[in-house]
């Protein structure tokens, strides 16, 4: 029996794990019966759909458009390009071609039975399978003969807009001892209803997240590894009206690591909740198939509520998360679940509070490669207290184990970071990850003490938040503003005009084929 260091009852945990299945189960009952736009144009690209056409629309939101406008997306596209696949002996890339020409509707085509169809994709389904199956072996491949940074992964920005600059940033960040290369999204793509195309030298707040820019920076890394002999990770952002869909490209062009959330986007882009929960589904069915590590968003409640009043709001949304992913077969191994250090750091005693969360937090979720986010809401642009609250930070990292360590800056709130802030982070959690690196085994907290009061606290408040969201559900609960602060309808929002009820002929093979495998 796991004995926990900060006092609290796994029983308690259990009970708690078991009311967030139920919660998930519930959702799982309704987005069973649903697609979306967006799914609809990942199936298009899994099926090699790709390009653009006279105008710069993507040809997969070109194929999902006609068949919507058409009022048949309800069938999937999957039926009518299987059935012209079937037809036409075309592949669905020249089928995506001749649709953007109007030359053909694929509407209109004679139907073939039920096994013709599948007969007809099933070599570029098996195609596909086989390419992200390969991306995954290569990385695994990599690690065991070049090997890899120790835990917790030093985890970094590149945010330029210009994916050519991200390289030359991603690469000296690697050579000095990151492990991960997070390449920020320019700000509001995940609002859009389209992947762009192409390699971009233009973005705001960061790069656009395009299969071309994923492949440059995946190529770069490779080689900066080799360089170094450690295997450095790449990491982009799937959230957003696109969920699926960039989860997809990433899987093709061999991420390790996506920002997912089933939440965030809801809570902060004001996405429609049906629409995300549909989405988050198929695309942790993806990554988890991939070996990509998901990344939760539980450290942004914090950004809009208070860290020591609403600490269990995160523990409840993670827990929410885990059994959401557990449901589309993502391991907990590859389960990057939120939290973070944003304690005002006036609260006397805010260090201890902080240490007790993530503590608990690791024990909670004993296998997730956790992610541990930074200060940034009491970052005041004093750089020399900046570089202080990252080290406490960092020493509450290696203290209870973390998996992802996204490093702070000391200049968070003035700008993006230089490639000299960056040394200095790295320099920072070098230096306490290397002289603490066994506190965690060394230190044992005294039982009444303020550490393990502070664990049970927020337990027991979870439980509590998770018992009065069972009998209302997710989507009321979420109506409500539950976490975060963040009221959303569960008929608004962006992006509900792409959810469609699932017709007779629907059918996505790639749910069966990638779920649960390797």
């Amino acid at each position: 029996m796991q004995k926990s260091k900060v006092g609290i009852d796994f029983e308690k945990v259990e009970y708690a794990r078991g009311i967030a299945r139920n919660i998930a189960n519930e959702v799982q009952d309704f987005v069973g019966n649903y697609t979306t736009v967006a799914v609809e144009r990942t199936l298009c690209r899994l099926l090699g759909i790709d390009g653009v056409d006279g105008n710069n629309v993507p040809l997969p939101n070109v194929v999902v458009e006609d068949l919507k406008n058409k009022g048949v997306l309800n069938q999937g596209v999957m039926f009518y390009i299987g059935n012209a696949m079937a037809e036409t002996k075309m592949s669905a890339q020249e089928i995506a071609e001749k649709i953007s020409e109007g030359t053909v509707d694929i509407t209109k085509l004679p139907i073939h039975s039920e096994s013709e169809i599948k007969q007809a994709l099933q070599p570029t389904i098996d195609s596909t399978i086989e390419r992200v199956r390969n991306n995954r072996l290569r990385r695994e491949k990599y690690i065991d003969t070049i090997g890899e940074g120790s835990k917790p992964y030093l985890y970094i920005i590149v945010a330029t807009g210009n994916i050519y600059e991200d390289v030359l940033q991603a690469q000296a960040g690697a050579r000095q001892g990151a492990d991960i290369i997070a390449v920020i999204r320019t700000t509001g793509q995940s609002l859009l209803d389209y992947v762009p195309y192409g390699a971009t030298t233009e973005g705001f707040g960061g790069t656009f997240a395009t299969q071309e820019n994923f492949r440059i920076m995946r190529k770069a890394l490779d080689e900066v590894g080799e360089e170094v002999g450690r295997y450095i990770r790449l990491c982009n952002y799937c959230s957003g009206l696109c969920m699926p869909e960039i989860a997809a490209m990433g899987a093709l062009e061999g991420l390790d690591v996506m920002l997912n959330d089933a939440l965030y986007g809801i809570l902060f882009r004001d996405i429609n909740m049906q629409r995300t929960l549909i989405d988050q589904y198929f695309s942790r069915i993806i990554n988890g198939f991939a070996g990509v590590i998901i990344n939760t968003g539980e450290d942004n409640y914090l950004t809009t509520a208070d860290a020591y009043d609403e600490a269990h709001t995160v523990l409840a949304s993670d827990l929410i998360n885990e059994q959401l992913a557990l449901l589309a077969g993502l391991p907990e191994e590859q389960m990057g679940l939120g939290h973070a250090f944003e304690m005002n750091p006036d609260l006397e005693n805010g260090f201890l509070y902080e240490l007790a969360q993530a503590q608990m937090i690791r024990e909670i979720f004993p296998k997730a490669p956790l992610k541990y986010m930074p200060p940034t809401k009491y970052m005041t642009g004093n750089i020399f207290k900046g570089n202080v609250q990252d080290a406490l930070f960092n020493m509450i990292g290696i203290w209870t184990n973390q998996g992802l360590q996204l490093l702070g800056m000391p200049t968070e709130a003035i700008h993006t970071p230089f490639m000299s802030d960056r040394y200095l982070s790295i320099e920072n959690a070098k230096y306490i990850f290397g002289n603490m690196k066994n506190i965690g085994d060394e230190v044992e907290f005294k039982d009444g003490g303020i550490v393990k009061t502070r664990a049970k606290e927020v337990l027991n408040n979870a439980t509590e938040l998770l018992e009065n969201m069972e009998k209302e559900g997710l989507f009321t609960a979420l109506e409500k503003g539950i976490f975060g602060g963040v009221k959303r309808p569960k008929n608004g929002g962006k992006g509900l005009d792409g959810v469609t009820e699932k017709g007779p002929n629907y059918f996505n093979p790639f749910i069966e084929l990638m779920k649960g495998k390797k």
